[in-house]
């Protein structure tokens, strides 16, 4: 308990991770309380008031069909946690899980184990990805599934190596002697020490997850129209950017501040649970 406050003090201690936290922080409460927040519908339209530049009325402007751009960013904000939540507690799991099994047994089931993760590596995560689009088709679920098919690779490296600087340890072979079986010397000893080098590798990789996702958003291939997605909103404002920047730049900013904020937040929390960094 002491440790978790020493902690929790040095990383409130450090600035930067300190301003990623609060921006992360204010995303959430963004996302909870958007009809609060936002000042119009995200979805109605109203072609009068096209292309409007920022105003009282309109904070961030309007797009082509007259859509209140901060109220869409408001609501773009659940769909960024929501691709954020899923894919996180579907990735870290499984990559810990299978990181840990193959860094244990070692030998025929390492072997197999890594040979499929390496195959997964071989080829750019994005391209990947949009490989797994094409077959699952179009739609934030799918996106969703395709960036956890491709994100559990490194995960698993990670908990892999973890596992074998642990598993020949003292305590472990004490485990062994007292009669303690493999599945609960996994969970009950290897997982938590694999634990805290997981949370800070997918906490610096959910700014990966989001421009993974405003990226397939940018092509057509994430949430469908007329959903409030980031990336959507900044592919439909390229074809205004001379003439009505507002359209494009708002969307992109809000895509940038978040990833900014969340490698922050994992800088922060690498430096307070590496106890190699002290």
């Amino acid at each position: 308990m002491q440790r978790l406050a020493l902690g929790c003090l040095e990383l409130l201690g450090n600035r930067l991770a300190l301003i990623g936290l609060v921006i992360i922080a204010l995303l959430v409460f963004m996302a909870i309380f958007a009809p609060l927040i936002a000042t119009h519908d995200p979805t109605i339209q109203n072609l009068r008031t096209a292309l409007q530049p920022p105003s009282l009325a309109n904070w961030f402007g309007t797009d082509e069909y007259g859509r209140d751009i901060w109220s869409r960013i408001v609501y773009g904000s659940r769909v960024t946690l929501y691709i954020v939540a899923l894919v996180t507690i579907t990735v870290a799991p499984i990559g810990l899980i299978v990181g840990a099994v193959s860094g244990y047994f070692g030998g025929i089931v390492d072997l197999v184990v890594m040979r499929i993760t390496d195959l997964f590596l071989a080829f750019p995560s994005l391209i990947l990805t949009l490989a797994f689009v094409a077959v699952l088709g179009p739609g934030l679920e799918q996106a969703v599934l395709a960036i956890a098919l491709t994100g559990w690779p490194s995960i698993a490296r990670l908990a892999r190596a973890e596992t074998m600087t642990v598993r020949d340890a003292d305590y472990i072979a004490a485990m062994r002697l007292q009669g303690a079986s493999d599945l609960r010397i996994i969970f009950g000893s290897i997982l938590p020490m694999c634990l805290p080098s997981v949370i800070v590798r997918q906490t610096l990789a959910m700014a990966s997850v989001i421009l993974t996702a405003a990226g397939l958003g940018f092509l057509g291939l994430g949430a469908q129209p007329p959903a409030p997605e980031w990336g959507a909103m900044t592919s439909t404002g390229r074809q205004y950017m001379l003439d009505s920047w507002w359209v494009i730049t708002f969307p992109g900013l809000a895509i940038m501040i978040v990833s900014l904020a969340f490698n922050l937040f994992g800088d922060g929390l690498r430096d307070v649970l590496d106890p190699k960094r002290k």
